[in-house]
């Protein structure tokens, strides 16, 4: 008897970017048996209605409608432009029921938004795109997000970062269900990597400058302590420059800032870091020193911490044509 292959069904909602989609119909949609040598999935698409649906700048009319959740083995939701209107009532009840009977849930991107609003992440860990993370947290705060990663897998819930961080999962779960040569063998095909390394953090914008608004001399001494990262800075020192008491200035920081002055200097001195990264040809280590690590252990450490990567690895994803 051959062996079952794997139903893997990809909802479509009008206004979804075309990127996600495409992702899905190219991992599991494309039948690779023969190159592969294992059973490949058997995929198809469907659509929370009957009309035609706008994926990117395509207008898809789809045959199956959300029946076909009732076979799936894995469901995938791709995000969607406006991830405030998770697809409806209909999607979420499907949603739940595909779960309810043992469907492997998969979301790339805002997807995470229709398996939140589905009740599928409470009280797991996962993640969205890092833009959308404080409107996924205002709307869902019972689930665990983590918007440092690239993917979660959470057994029978996995979700995933933007855009490309969907390739990043779709290799991970043919890892997972034809093992480590098959899924390099794939990702060697499609010209893509195994295994990426570092987390969406490095994609975050860090702001470097004081808050826009700060009272009293707050914003002076903000700006003071951003022109000068390089040097020993304390909290003392910058109550001085605000002209305040050292417990006042503490407190107002954290009032204006929501954090401690300690965490927001290190915040600022890993975004110069970056920047220097990006735009200069400076050593690692004069890096450290310029951004106030003081030396290129202290910017690796700091880096892996806050980014889950190392400086080297971080300029050559973003400055690729400065040496290394």
């Amino acid at each position: 008897m051959a062996p079952k292959r794997h139903r893997v069904v990809s909802v479509l909602v009008d206004g979804m970017a075309a990127f996600e989609p495409s992702v899905a119909d190219e991992f599991f949609g494309y039948d690779r048996s023969d190159v592969l040598g294992v059973p490949w999935y058997r995929y198809t698409t469907c659509t929370p209605g009957t009309s035609p649906v706008r994926i990117g700048g395509f207008q898809v009319v789809e045959e199956r409608g959300l029946d076909a959740l009732r076979r799936a083995d894995t469901v995938v939701v791709a995000g969607w432009c406006d991830p405030e209107t998770p697809g409806g009532e209909a999607l979420t009840d499907a949603l739940r029921a595909a779960h309810a009977r043992g469907a492997r849930m998969v979301s790339y991107c805002t997807g995470a938004f229709a398996l939140a609003e589905a009740g599928l992440l409470d009280g797991r860990p996962a993640t969205t795109h890092w833009a959308h993370a404080d409107r996924f947290r205002q709307r869902y705060p019972n689930v665990d997000l983590d918007p440092s990663v690239l993917y979660v897998d959470d057994g029978d819930v996995l979700t995933s970062a933007g855009s490309a961080a969907s390739i990043d999962l779709s290799v991970h779960i043919v890892q997972r269900d034809f093992g480590a040569d098959v899924a390099t063998q794939l990702a060697r095909d499609l010209v893509v990597s195994p295994h990426r390394r570092g987390g969406q953090a490095q994609f975050i914008q860090t702001p470097v400058g004081p808050p826009e608004e700060c009272a009293d001399g707050l914003g002076e001494a903000l700006e003071w302590a951003t022109a000068h990262l390089d040097e020993d800075l304390s909290v003392a020192m910058l109550a001085e420059v605000a002209l305040m008491s050292p417990r006042h200035f503490a407190r107002r920081f954290r009032e204006t800032t929501g954090t401690t002055p300690h965490q927001w200097i290190l915040t600022q001195r890993v975004g110069m870091a970056r920047r220097l990264l990006e735009t200069s040809d400076a050593s690692v280590e004069q890096v450290a020193v310029q951004s106030g690590f003081g030396g290129a252990a202290a910017l690796r450490l700091q880096f892996q911490r806050s980014l889950g990567t190392s400086p080297t690895a971080y300029r050559r994803t973003f400055c690729a044509d400065l040496p290394v």
